[in-house]
C-alpha cells in the first residue's frame, strides 16, 4: 500500500516544504523563498505527498515551451523517505504528462545518471554550456512600464 501519492499543478505544492527540500540539495540548498515562488509559478510541478498528513515529501519541476523542449530540474524527495520509489513515480507522471513527453528532454545531473537513463536520457558528451545564474536583488532590477 503506497503511503503517498503524485499531485501536479503549482495550487498543490507547499512553499515551506519546498524550501525544506531544497535545503537538502546541493544545487539549491540556499535558494530564497522569493526565487521559489517564482520558479513554481512558471513552471510545470509536481510533488509527493504522505497520504497521512499531507506533508510534501518531494518535489519536481518541467520547465517548458509545450512545442519542442522540456527541461527537468529540482527532483528532491525528503532524505528521510528515499529508497521508497518516490522519486521514479514523480518520473513516471512526468513522462506520462502527454503535453510534453514527446518533446525533447533535457537535464543536468551530476551523480543520478542511472536513474534519469530509464527514462531514456543519455550523456550528451561535449554539448552542454551553462552560464550561472547573477545574484540580483529585487531593487537593483530595471523596471519597465508598458503604455496601455
Amino acid at each position: 500500500m503506497l503511503l503517498y501519492s503524485i499531485k501536479s499543478g503549482r495550487e498543490a505544492m507547499q512553499i515551506d516544504d519546498i524550501k525544506k527540500l531544497l535545503e537538502q540539495t546541493y544545487w539549491a540548498d540556499k535558494r530564497d523563498i522569493g526565487i521559489i515562488k517564482k520558479s513554481i509559478d512558471n513552471s510545470l510541478c509536481y510533488g509527493a505527498f504522505l497520504k497521512e498528513g499531507g506533508k510534501q515529501i518531494g518535489f519536481s519541476r518541467v520547465i517548458t515551451d509545450y512545442a519542442t523542449t522540456y527541461y527537468i530540474c529540482d527532483v528532491i524527495v525528503d532524505e528521510q523517505h528515499r529508497g521508497l520509489g518516490i522519486g521514479k513515480t514523480m518520473l513516471d507522471a512526468i513522462h506520462d504528462n502527454k503535453e510534453v513527453s514527446s518533446l525533447r528532454g533535457i537535464l543536468v545531473t551530476r551523480d543520478a545518471h542511472d536513474f534519469y537513463r530509464k527514462y531514456g536520457f543519455q550523456e550528451g558528451g561535449n554539448l552542454y554550456m551553462g552560464k550561472a545564474r547573477e545574484e540580483v536583488s529585487e531593487s537593483s532590477v530595471l523596471k519597465v512600464k508598458v503604455d496601455e
